[in-house]
């Protein structure tokens, strides 16, 4: 599917603070994107903007005639509570919702397939097994089991590293690297800079507002590095309300955000 996600002038609030300011940006397909930045900078808001599930206090983000069903989002660990009982098939199954239905009773061929996205990810044994019972870097592998069966083009996937050992990291790396391969886009919230100049092309450094775009390692400059701390120092947390588009252009400069 040939088509580019662009962001337009895009300002995006948390609690009617900014969170997200004025940043514009075009994803093409098939690109591999690390978006990076401060803690705060506003890069979950973002991604969720990306994804539909958060709505733009103004600006927009263009998707053509992508559905929500074609971009799949890794959401940060920890939004699953692992008491609950469900086992890690039940997890992947639920990647296929979107393409079967929320009422249509799952079958063998879904079953089959949520255990063939499991034995991808290392985990063949893993279908019964509860997910209370998984390690961080098993958890994880189950989220990208999800992900495999809902074949999506477009891929987000919030701090997909997080508490994960480097075998497990390594093991995903691998699969967002066949991703890429296959021309899906794949945009990713990272914080290891090295790991972000050894394998994302693409780089988008945020600070609530988009500091640079492009080629990683001009992004991520000694003096673009700096410029985004001087900006996010700059923020801060008793913002004005965020009224309108039109207020936000008269007063840009008043301006600071809150907590993303």
């Amino acid at each position: 599917m040939n088509i580019k996600i662009s962001v337009v002038n895009l300002t995006a609030t948390y609690q009617r603070h900014p969170a997200v300011h004025h940043v514009s940006a075009e994803f093409a397909p098939g690109s591999l994107t690390a978006i990076v930045g401060p803690n705060g900078a506003g890069k979950t808001t973002l991604l969720r903007c990306l994804a539909g599930l958060h709505q733009p206090e103004s600006g927009a983000v263009l998707r053509g005639d992508l559905t929500r069903q074609q971009i799949a989002l890794l959401p940060q660990a920890g939004t699953l509570d692992p008491s609950f009982p469900i086992d890690c098939r039940d997890v992947v199954m639920l990647g296929l919702i979107g393409e079967a239905g929320a009422f249509r009773a799952m079958g063998a061929s879904d079953r089959a397939r949520a255990e063939a996205a499991l034995a991808q990810v290392g985990l063949h044994d893993f279908a019964r097994r509860p997910v209370g019972s998984l390690s961080a870097g098993q958890m994880q592998r189950v989220l990208f089991a999800r992900l495999i069966v809902q074949e999506a083009p477009v891929l987000l996937l919030d701090e997909p590293f997080n508490a994960v050992d480097t075998r497990t990291e390594a093991d995903l790396l691998a699969l967002i690297d066949q991703w890429h391969h296959q021309g899906r886009t794949v945009i990713a919230v990272l914080h290891d800079l090295d790991l972000v100049r050894a394998h994302f092309p693409q780089c988008l450094l945020l600070a609530r507002q988009l500091v640079a775009f492009g080629p990683t390692e001009a992004v991520l400059s000694q003096e673009n590095r700096q410029r985004a701390r001087m900006v996010a120092e700059a923020w801060v947390g008793d913002a004005p309300v965020c009224e309108a588009e039109s207020d936000l252009h008269s007063h840009e400069h008043h301006e600071h955000g809150a907590h993303s």
